[in-house]
C-alpha cells in the first residue's frame, strides 16, 4: 500500500461527494440487502462497464482519460484512497475521482446528482 507521502498527484486530490460515499459505507451488499435485492451485481454496473469501454474506445487520449491512465489509476485509487470499499464500488468511485481530477466533471454537480439518486431511493 502506498504511505501518504508517496502518492501521485491524482491519489493526493479530495472530493467532499466521493469521501461522504466511503464514510457512509454505501456498498451494493447493504443496500441490495436494506431493499431485499437478491441480485450480486448492482444495476449500475453494466453502465461502468460501458463508460469504460467507450472512455477506452474513445481516441481523447490524457487530456481527457485513456485507457491506460484510467487503469492505472483505477488500481492505485482502489489500493489507496479507496482501499475500504469493496469492488465494484472501489472502481465506479476511482473513475469519478479521474473525471473530476481532470474537471470531466464538477465536483457541485456530482453532489447534485448523488443527491438525486438518494433522494429517489429514500423516496
Amino acid at each position: 500500500m502506498t504511505t501518504p507521502d508517496r502518492l501521485r498527484p491524482v491519489e493526493a486530490a479530495t472530493f467532499e461527494p466521493l469521501t461522504k460515499i466511503v464514510e457512509r459505507d454505501q456498498v451494493w451488499s447493504r443496500i441490495g440487502a436494506k431493499y431485499g435485492v437478491q441480485n450480486p451485481v448492482p444495476p449500475w454496473k453494466t453502465s461502468l462497464d460501458g463508460i469504460c469501454d467507450a472512455i477506452d474506445r474513445s481516441g481523447c487520449g490524457p487530456e481527457v482519460l485513456d485507457s491506460v491512465d484510467r487503469r492505472s489509476e483505477e488500481d492505485a485509487l482502489s489500493a489507496t484512497v479507496y482501499a475500504d470499499l469493496p469492488y465494484p464500488e472501489n472502481r465506479l468511485v476511482a473513475l469519478a475521482h479521474s473525471l473530476l481530477v481532470r474537471g470531466v466533471i464538477d465536483e457541485a454537480e456530482l453532489a447534485q446528482r448523488l443527491a438525486a439518486v438518494r433522494s429517489r431511493l429514500e423516496s
